[in-house]
């Protein structure tokens, strides 16, 4: 079977109508993978992948924006806009320019990896750098959006959240039918944690799982205004993705947190990026640093006892390596060894003996 898309796979468990176009990028149906090594050095029966950074954009982005912009579009909308500190506004230009609409984009100046950057201006959106951080560039958007002819598709829009939860479903898919004791994901706006805990929950309601899993968010140390119970005026991480100081869906979040007997805690910048060398290191899996926040956060609890070692243990990873290749260049230093043109030298250069 081609994969249809979410919209069109999920089309029962979502808000579409037969006027809802069937936009896809054929976003969805990411891997599921299992952890080789991490797993037993966790103390977990099961540690578990949610690679999202294979989604056509290279992150979850996609799943909610085809929702956001198939509705705009199916509502007469020729616009969209939205702020973003990077994913957001690389999965918006694309799938605006796959509708046929135009796509405005907010971003904090020099607060955005290139790699997302360039996926925006590649795909035609109008890019504006807002001297400010993210969250005064979403209340920027909030105010043109609710005043002109513009669709907002940040994740406040509900259509996002729909779009989102179907990963949740894919999750229980991989998994045969049954939930995860833990899902684990990084917390920057919030809008996934609560579009995951939506999603599990109406499986449950609908009799389609038997139990609900525990949702542990993790934030970046000083981008953390959920574990602190306040907005944080000036954000700061290395992980620009979860570089949110007043999450949208904060409500939303909190929700899933306490309705599931989980957490929402915070994990240093150094915690993050030892992650995400572990995953590529150990695993194979390249992920940018934001999306790593869920593996540091399991390796943390783990290290504190929170777990019993029979617990299966789903990482929701949001977004692909290549968004943010300088940050992981940066961290390996000096590893490339130069050498010269000749098949001696680099032999004696690598211990071996030359065969005749």
């Amino acid at each position: 079977m081609i994969w249809p898309g979410v919209i069109s796979y999920f089309s029962q468990y979502l808000p579409v109508t037969d006027k809802t176009p069937a936009l896809t990028l054929q976003e969805g149906n990411t891997p599921l993978i299992r952890s080789y090594h991490l797993e037993k050095k966790l103390n977990l029966g099961a540690l578990f992948f949610k690679f999202e950074g294979m989604n056509p954009t290279g992150s979850f982005k996609d799943r909610g924006m085809v929702m956001a912009v198939a509705k705009a579009k199916e509502e007469g909308r020729s616009v969209v806009m939205c702020a973003s500190t990077g994913n957001t506004s690389a999965s918006a230009a694309a799938y605006a320019k796959r509708a046929g609409i135009s796509c405005i984009v907010l971003v904090p100046e020099g607060k955005i990896a290139l790699g997302k950057l360039s996926q925006a201006l590649m795909h035609g959106a109008r890019v504006l750098a807002l001297e400010g951080n993210f969250d005064q560039a979403l209340a920027i958007v909030r105010f043109i959006t609710a005043n002109y002819p513009v669709a907002l598709v940040n994740s406040i829009n509900p259509y996002r959240i729909e779009g989102q939860k179907t990963a949740s479903f894919e999750v229980v898919e991989w998994l045969e039918g049954e939930a995860p004791d833990c899902l684990a994901l990084p917390v920057g706006n919030a809008g996934n944690i609560t579009a995951y805990w939506k999603g599990f929950k109406q499986w449950y309601q609908l009799g389609k799982i038997k139990s609900l899993p525990r949702m542990l968010g993790f934030q970046a140390a000083l981008s953390a205004p959920l574990v602190l119970g306040r907005p944080v005026e000036n954000p700061q991480t290395v992980a620009t993705a979860i570089r949110i100081g007043n999450p949208a869906s904060w409500q939303g979040a909190v929700e899933a947190k306490n309705e599931s007997e989980g957490l929402i805690e915070s994990v240093t910048d150094e915690e993050i990026l030892a992650a995400q060398r572990l995953l590529s290191e150990e695993e194979g899996i390249f992920v940018e640093p934001a999306s790593a926040a869920s593996v540091a956060g399991v390796i943390k609890k783990s290290q504190a006892g929170y777990f019993l070692g029979k617990e299966k243990v789903v990482c929701v990873l949001t977004g692909h390596g290549l968004k943010d290749p300088d940050i992981a260049i940066k961290e390996i230093g000096g590893k490339i060894e130069r050498v010269s043109a000749s098949r001696k030298e680099i032999v004696k250069h690598l211990g071996l003996e030359e065969k005749v």
